[in-house]
């Protein structure tokens, strides 16, 4: 199985992440197989997030699934990602409230 995931970068304290589509069986900083995107949660840089949204877009329609870390970020650049089902998590404990919330009113 493919996910998209986040690959840590930088020194002791000062995270950065890169976003790639990798094996799932592989380490977190192994090869991967395209690198989508960075992630940085502190703001150092002018343009803190920065994804490809027309490869992520394609590697969602191969089948790849974003965790859910990834998935929040996805959402955040505006990525379709409707038919991605991560049962894990607070995103998807999020989603699943707000669909319920959604049906009753």
């Amino acid at each position: 199985m493919v996910k998209i995931r986040l690959m840590r970068m930088g020194a002791k304290g000062n995270p950065h992440y890169r976003v790639v589509v990798i094996d799932a069986r592989k380490r977190r900083s192994s090869e991967y197989i395209e690198s989508l995107g960075y992630y940085d949660p502190r703001g150092t840089v002018e343009v803190p997030l920065k994804i490809n949204t027309e490869r992520a877009e394609h590697w969602l329609a191969q089948g790849a699934q974003p965790t859910d870390t990834a998935l929040k970020l996805l959402e955040r650049v505006g990525v379709g990602v409707g038919n991605v089902s991560v049962k894990r998590g607070r995103a998807y404990q999020a989603r699943t409230q707000a669909a319920q919330a959604q049906g009753q009113a």
